[in-house]
């Protein structure tokens, strides 16, 4: 490390980036101050050198990912962001540490001003593994109301924002299981850079049973929420909404289907919506920019959700979802 130690790094680094409840980052604590009525929601997710990101990624959209992939947690909770802390862990056998951590906290910086999500405080430590950004993040809601994955009920509808796919599509890519198609720029973005869809937690809020974000595959994530409130689910996989740039690499990614249901790197939403809330809720979706598209219903029982393809056959998957273990 050629700064003269932490307090250094940190005052040229990550001080120009706290917000006022993050005190200067002077303190070994920050200060939240909360809404009255408002519940704090709180998440957090680890990104790992060589798991969720490659080494020679840039070290600006490393950055964006870790704090994108908890802002896409809160806004499946209907939270709007108030802060976030950071724990990194910088390989002793690296060298060039200010020019990265320069690129990394300009793509925070861009991040903080585009969600207004200020840094808070956190820890910075040398590590003899991989590079490791940590980061917990905080998000208001009104009290009770928090969109949780419990919530869905059967007879509701199923939906997921944006486009299912892109980000395991551009990891297959970043693998080499490839060939050359038009798209490959835009699944690549996809997967280095989420998009974190803030602008619909109201839309959440108001209408939605129950919501979390598809981080390790939709087939995997439905089950989940499914698991965790007691339901099942019937899904038409025709109507999964995928890309332009998803749907050409069906010649070049194989199995790509099974890569984009399974693979992760999502970062959309699944929300589960009451019938009689349908309408209001797509119209909420559109009013904030978010393309929602109904894919299924919740119904009774626990057993596991049935996929069907548009000729109803029933589709088994391998596995449903990335997994750590």
């Amino acid at each position: 490390m050629t700064s003269s130690g932490e307090d250094n790094l940190i005052g040229r680094f990550f001080a120009p980036l706290a917000g006022p409840d993050g005190l200067g980052l002077k303190d070994d604590a920050a200060r939240i101050a909360c809404a009255p009525a408002h519940d704090l929601v709180i998440t957090c997710d680890a990104l790992v050198a060589g798991v969720h990101f490659f080494p020679e990624d840039p070290p600006d959209a490393i950055a964006a990912k870790a704090l994108r992939v908890n802002l896409s947690d809160l806004a499946a909770k209907g939270a709007r962001p108030r802060g976030f802390v950071l724990a990194l862990a910088l390989p002793v056998s690296s060298s060039g540490h200010e020019d990265w951590l320069a690129s990394f906290c300009e793509g925070l910086r861009a991040d903080i001003a585009a969600y207004d999500c200020a840094l808070l405080g956190g820890d910075t430590v040398s590590t003899p593994g991989p590079l490791m950004v940590s980061i917990t993040a905080f998000g208001l809601v009104p009290s009770g109301c928090m969109v949780a994955r419990t919530g869905a009920r059967a007879d509701d509808l199923l939906y997921v924002s944006g486009t299912i796919g892109d980000g395991a599509l551009g990891l297959a890519l970043c693998l080499g299981k490839r060939q050359p198609f038009g798209g490959c720029e835009y699944l690549l973005e996809r997967y280095l850079r989420p998009q974190p869809r803030l602008s619909l937690a109201a839309a959440l809020l108001d209408h939605a049973s129950g919501a979390m974000d598809i981080s390790d595959g939709l087939v995997g994530d439905l089950t989940k929420m499914m698991r965790a409130s007691g339901v099942s689910a019937e899904v038409d996989l025709a109507a999964v909404p995928l890309s332009h740039a998803a749907m050409a690499a069906g010649g070049a990614l194989l199995p790509w289907r099974d890569v984009a249901l399974t693979g992760g790197d999502d970062y959309e939403i699944l929300a589960s919506v009451p019938p009689a809330q349908a309408a209001a809720f797509e119209s909420a979706a559109q009013q904030a920019g978010v393309a929602v598209t109904r894919i299924g219903r919740v119904v009774a029982g626990q057993g596991e959700p049935v996929f069907r393809d548009k000729d109803g056959t029933v589709v088994k998957f391998q596995r449903g979802s990335f997994s750590h273990f």
